[in-house]
């Protein structure tokens, strides 16, 4: 008796649009919650070397929020190639400069690093404000869930 692994068939799977405010949002529960839409770790046919995720579009990245000290602490790090090319920016800095781009490094750092990995992250759409061009779509608003016992 040998048993079969599932896999689905490319040509049924199903790709929706979700939208997720980030507003009030906690960064790490949050890139966790978008990482597992991208990969398609939500749905019963999940198969690890597929893309069987949906897109997702983050709106209000700019209030996405980190605890204790971390908006001054928490560095972000580029490198232009060259020699002594490294720049270094604090999280407020970022946040006040490409605020799209803490929520994307987040996000990209929970996905495969493969090209599994870079195919699933092109699915993830990030908006600073509350606006966003997908409504074409007609994206499902996902709610993502709060700490319990804490305001909004």
């Amino acid at each position: 008796m040998t048993t079969k692994t599932y896999i689905p068939p490319t040509d049924s799977i199903q790709r929706q649009w979700h939208v997720i405010d980030a507003e009030g949002q906690r960064l790490g529960r949050l890139a966790t919650e978008i990482a597992t839409i991208l990969r398609g770790k939500n749905k019963p046919t999940f198969t690890p070397h597929m893309d069987t995720g949906d897109f997702v579009v983050v709106v209000n990245a700019e209030k996405v929020v980190v605890t204790g000290r971390k908006s001054s602490m928490k560095l972000y790090r580029r490198h232009s190639g060259r020699p002594g090319g490294m720049k270094v920016e604090t999280f407020d800095k970022l946040q006040a400069r490409i605020p799209a781009r803490i929520l994307e490094q987040a996000v990209k750092g929970m996905l495969p690093k493969n090209s599994l990995g870079r195919k699933q992250f092109t699915k993830l759409k990030v908006y600073a404000g509350p606006e966003h061009p997908h409504q074409a779509q007609n994206p499902v608003i996902h709610a993502v869930n709060t700490i319990p016992g804490e305001a909004k």
